[in-house]
């Protein structure tokens, strides 16, 4: 099977499952939404969206992150959870290039998802709490904000292909993505290397503003979430090759 017909099995396979394109669904409406309702209520009282319009913006995304992690486990951990990534080895005997084509659709949907939150985000913030979009680093914002979804469904695609367990994936990765980076960074003697885990570094990228006790700048940042991406994303096609699980 051709890489181009392994993807479009993908393809069928996230349309026809609503546990998949669910997850991406989720993200826009929680990330627009709770950006649109947060500034909404408290945009024209609260100064700090103006100190770095990125605190405004990028709010919603707190929440909306979630779902893209969901995303990225169930591409390849529903699979491993139902046992028909066996099936799917028989259909696409390279394994490299089944991976390949779950990354591909991967990277396509999460790039996809950051376009059009992103933008929502922005149009929400503009529409209720004012957004000056000259506002310098905003360009840079934009492009981190976007960049960051499809990093992040590869990044936890690649990590469920490495533990090749759907309910430790989902057990692990998502309560991390939501609240445990962020009480490491509340950590005493653990934050300094906090900062440097993938999630904690993308949403940095997005800021406008520079933050004391962050050792590296913004587009740093971005480089280093792309770098924990890069080897998620390669440990789990070390993991798909070495995978002798049933049907395999």
């Amino acid at each position: 099977m051709s890489l181009g017909n392994a993807l479009r099995a993908e393809r069928i396979k996230f349309t026809t499952l609503p546990s998949q394109w669910a997850a991406p669904l989720t993200s826009v409406v929680v990330t627009v939404g709770v950006t649109a309702a947060v500034n909404a209520v408290y945009g024209a009282k609260d100064h700090t969206p103006g100190e770095d319009p990125a605190g405004g913006i990028y709010y919603g995304l707190l929440f909306g992150h979630v779902a893209l992690a969901c995303l990225g486990i169930l591409l390849i951990g529903q699979e491993f959870n139902t046992r028909m990534i066996g099936g799917s080895i028989t259909a696409v005997p390279r394994r490299d290039r089944l991976y390949g084509a779950k990354l591909a659709l991967g990277a396509g949907l999460g790039l996809l998802v950051g376009l059009v939150s992103t933008a929502g985000s922005f149009l929400a913030v503009r529409e209720t709490a004012g957004l000056d979009l000259s506002t310098p680093g905003l360009g840079r914002s934009f492009l981190a904000g976007v960049l960051y979804h499809p990093m992040m469904v590869l990044l936890c695609l690649g990590l469920t292909a490495m533990l090749g367990n759907f309910s430790a994936a989902l057990g692990l990765l998502t309560p991390m993505v939501f609240l445990g980076t962020t009480w490491l960074t509340a950590v005493p003697g653990v934050r300094e290397a906090a900062q440097f885990l993938p999630d904690r570094a993308g949403l940095y990228a997005m800021r406008t503003a520079t933050e004391p006790g962050v050792h590296y700048g913004h587009w740093t940042a971005l480089l280093i979430m792309a770098l924990w991406t890069t080897a998620a994303v390669y440990g789990g096609l070390r993991a798909m090759r070495r995978y002798e699980g049933p049907g395999a």
